[in-house]
């Protein structure tokens, strides 16, 4: 009996912002694709985005294997991984029907692997789903031609649509972000699914794709992180989020050996941007002051909103919320009372990147900010899961470097580089 493989992925340019997803399958002996599915579904979320993906490949799997098929799905959403396993709950209601209509099909085949795999694994599903936002952002629809496999009983399937972290106190590295497999059997030998496969392009296909942005370049955009200096919230180790400290003495200092440094080569800024909270401008202003440019404000720089535990320290926390800070250490999805999760932080730190990138292409911007949307970055261009954000440490007036490229990955080319302060 042939075995099936799903890999299905979804995206927002903005999150929410104009959406798609991407589906394969496979089958699991040969690689040979199977059917393809790729829509763009308007403005939505991430999460959204990737739900529709694996509905639209569970989907596929039961036009080409029929009731009760064998597949194993993997997916770089750990999300929707460990929900569909049952291992997370589904917190959020706007993902529940999405969740409810998964399972559905789920009981109509034999699923037996949920397995979460990074990004680089999952690039034709990516591929997939910024050729359909692509498409649509053209006013065009997606399409594939893929010649169905022998003996299966329809066309692959062919959607489209027309329309369109841690915190500023504390580093954990107690949790893993690897990949979690519940594994069936799909070693043992399978008939092998004679396909021919032909992609050819269209309109609405796009065979230049870089990161899915913009146009392919060789031309690097730079974004140098700089975390603000020294605060008394910092300094006592604090939960520090919203609230509006100001820089120390010995803040100013950090922000003023930055500011010498970056005024320097091979440094050559154009763009100064800030996070709104008072600790990143004044550290943004020391370096405007040294280089001539203007500071402008971004507020998806922000540092993640820590609710009712701002300017408490980690042992009051722990004493007065312990099972919402175990939660909260557990589940990216999990928020502090009256705050803001990881995974909604990481939303709009996306969004202020892609937005950066995209504006000032070729360009050297400096981003000053805080240690979430500084480490969200950094694992955004690893293509690292957002448990990575306990992996990182981050120190205070610190610089990190990502160049982007839109027809290559994002490099990481320094990071936590504090060497202006050892002077």
């Amino acid at each position: 009996m042939t075995r099936y493989v799903i890999e299905a992925d979804g995206g927002s340019r903005g999150n929410p912002g104009p959406a798609g997803y991407g589906a394969v399958v496979k089958d699991a002996a040969s690689g040979e694709v199977l059917a393809e599915a790729a829509e763009a579904i308007g403005v939505t979320t991430n999460n959204v985005a990737e739900y529709r993906g694996l509905i639209a490949g569970l989907r596929a799997v039961l036009r080409v294997g029929g009731e009760g098929a064998a597949v194993a799905v993997r997916m770089d959403s750990k999300l929707v991984i460990e929900q569909m396993a049952g291992r997370w709950k589904v917190k959020h209601e706007g993902l529940r029907p999405l969740a409810s209509e998964a399972g559905g099909l789920v009981r109509r085949l034999r699923v037996t692997e949920w397995t979460w795999i990074p990004r680089e694994r999952n690039q034709h599903a990516d591929r997939l789903a910024n050729e359909a936002m692509d498409a649509a952002a053209k006013g065009l629809e997606w399409t594939a031609t893929t010649t169905p496999a022998s003996g299966s009983t329809s066309s692959p399937a062919v959607l489209a649509s027309a329309s369109p972290e841690q915190t500023d106190l504390l580093d954990v590295a107690d949790l893993s972000g690897g990949a979690t497999t519940t594994t069936g059997d799909l070693s043992a030998p399978t008939a092998s699914v004679a396909a021919a496969q032909q992609r050819t392009a269209s309109p609405g296909r796009r065979t230049d794709v870089g990161t899915g942005w913009r146009p392919p370049t060789r031309v690097a955009t730079s974004l140098l992180l700089l975390r603000h200096g020294e605060t008394a919230l910092s300094l006592e180790r604090r939960f520090s989020g919203l609230g509006d400290a100001e820089l120390t003495a010995n803040g100013l200092a950090q922000a003023a050996a930055a500011a010498a440094r970056l005024s320097r080569e091979p440094y050559r800024l154009d763009v100064i941007v800030s996070s709104p909270l008072a600790r990143a401008r004044r550290t943004a202003a020391a370096v405007a002051e040294r280089t001539g440019l203007d500071v402008e404000v971004d507020d998806d720089l922000r540092e993640a909103d820590f609710g009712a535990w701002e300017g408490h320290t980690f042992t009051e926390v722990q004493r007065r919320w312990p099972a919402e800070l175990s939660a909260w250490l557990a589940d990216p999805e999990a928020a502090p009372p009256g705050g803001e999760s990881f995974a909604a932080a990481a939303h709009r730190v996306r969004a202020a990147g892609e937005r950066l990138v995209e504006r000032y292409e070729g360009k050297t911007v400096l981003a000053v900010s805080h240690v979430t949307p500084i480490k969200m970055l950094l694992r955004l261009a690893l293509m690292a899961p957002l448990e990575s954000l306990y992996r990182m440490h981050l120190d205070l007036a610190c610089l990190s470097l990502i160049e982007y490229y839109a027809d290559g990955p994002a490099v990481v080319k320094s990071f936590n580089d504090t060497a202006h302060l050892l002077r």
